[in-house]
């Protein structure tokens, strides 16, 4: 494991993340066309802008038309930019509907 200042400019956390772009994961419950009693679940992971969500915005919309499994929710959770190697829990957990 690189020590932070040790590590390649493109590895380090402030060379590729913006302020208040985060990395953000969605899961994406939808229901089956064939059979709308059965959730399904997918899971999306992006950067994206906290919190507005453009990008994540933009796949909803892409998903409500041009996708049959009608949406039923989705939850969102973010994570602030970290030096390389570390794992830490989201910062913060919405749910849309």
């Amino acid at each position: 494991m690189h020590a932070p200042d040790r590590c390649p400019p493109a590895w380090r956390p402030q060379a590729w993340h913006p302020k208040d772009w985060r990395l953000t994961t969605a899961e994406i419950l939808y229901r089956l066309p064939d059979h709308p009693a059965v959730l399904q679940t997918f899971i999306w992971q992006k950067l994206d802008l906290a919190p507005e969500f453009p990008e994540l915005r933009r796949f909803l919309a892409f998903w409500r038309r041009e996708i049959e499994g009608p949406l039923h929710s989705v939850r969102v959770a973010t994570a602030g930019p970290d030096r390389p190697g570390r794992w830490r829990h989201a910062g913060h957990l919405l749910t849309f509907h």
